[in-house]
């Protein structure tokens, strides 16, 4: 088994401005330093408090006696022959969770993760079959930002544009950390990127989705439909027999009157389960309910379950009856199927390689 660190330090990054500043003034410090501290932190992503340079040697020791800095680690990294990272990251505890840079023509997108496993045990998902042993905190979702960030930029030259909170874990089950997480990503004095760019996705949680409406969250909504009905989405979606799409479509509703924004419908297409005209014609009427779009998904296929891709003539079928219709719909082709694609495949292995 790995030896986990015995932590005797709080998280610098675990305490509010004004604690921090407190702290500054209790040990003689000018209140100023506690803003150069977190600029270091969230803007500069300084990893450590030697490599706060215009801060005194004598402030750093004295954050080292009573702070560490828990940031997130690439363990490995797999490069697939389209372009694709994927990396496990590492945690203070030892444990491990995935992120994802995916590159296209117009965009470089980070697919993040929320939890370390998930609980909600989606039939089609590897997460699903994992154990959810905690939430990240708001710094440990920052962290693989910043980590796929310097992949971006060292392996395309180019910066990071988008983020997905679309990996491992239920993000509207981890809900303050996620929100808090925006915030800085979102912050002038943290990643500074824009809120258009950043989409929360979640698998339907009728009153956390009326939460983000009432806290005016700035983030796009995604939710992963993958069936049309209640009878299959109960099916491969336990979390529906809770949140029934009656809920769900109450809650959009309230989410659309409150901001304005449309939401985005996620869509894995399996063969002979929800690939039909008829379930087309189920996910046109769910359309309607608010201004939506939808993302029609190629799946990548995990050792537990047993479904599969649709075949081609029948996604292209699919995707032209709701086109037709005036639905504005994507295909998403699978990115990555050289490496392990699927979310919580790598993560998996790197746990068992390591333990």
């Amino acid at each position: 088994m790995i030896d986990l660190p015995v932590l005797t330090k709080r998280d610098i990054r675990k305490l509010t401005p004004d604690e921090l500043k407190a702290f500054m003034v209790e040990h003689g410090e000018k209140p100023f330093r506690a803003k150069q501290v977190s600029e270091w932190l969230w803007k500069n992503t300084a990893s450590s408090f030697e490599e706060m340079n215009n801060i005194s040697l004598a402030t750093r020791q004295l954050l080292d006696q009573y702070f560490t800095i828990n940031g997130v680690k690439v363990q490995n990294s797999q490069l697939s022959n389209d372009g694709t990272i994927k990396s496990a990251f590492r945690l203070y505890d030892g444990n491990i969770v995935e992120g994802v840079l995916i590159p296209h023509d117009t965009r470089m997108t980070a697919c993040i993760s929320s939890q370390v496993g998930c609980s909600l045990t989606c039939k089609f998902c590897a997460t699903g079959y994992m154990d959810r042993k905690r939430n990240l905190d708001a710094a440990e979702i920052y962290d693989q930002v910043v980590r796929i960030r310097e992949q971006c930029e060292a392996q395309y030259g180019t910066p990071l544009t988008n983020i997905v909170y679309m990996g491992m874990g239920e993000p509207l089950l981890n809900y303050a950390n996620v929100v808090e997480s925006v915030r800085r990503i979102t912050a002038p004095d943290g990643l500074n990127m824009a809120p258009r760019r950043i989409t929360i996705s979640t698998a339907g949680i009728a009153k956390m989705i009326k939460k983000l409406a009432d806290d005016d969250v700035k983030a796009n909504l995604a939710l992963s439909l993958h069936a049309p009905n209640d009878a299959k989405r109960n099916e491969i979606m336990p979390i529906n027999e809770a949140n029934s799409l009656a809920s769900l479509k109450e809650a959009l509703k309230y989410y659309h009157q409150k901001t304005g924004r449309k939401v985005t419908y996620e869509y894995i297409v399996f063969e002979s389960f929800n690939d039909t005209l008829q379930d087309a014609e189920e996910l046109f009427q769910i359309s309607k309910w608010i201004p939506c779009k939808v993302n029609l998904i190629e799946y990548n296929p995990i050792e537990n379950a047993s479904y599969v891709n649709t075949a081609d003539d029948k996604l292209t079928a699919f995707h032209k009856y709701l086109a037709d219709r005036g639905v504005q719909t994507n295909i998403r082709r699978s990115r990555g199927k050289d490496i392990d694609a699927a979310c919580g495949q790598l993560a998996v292995k790197e746990k068992t390689e390591v333990a």
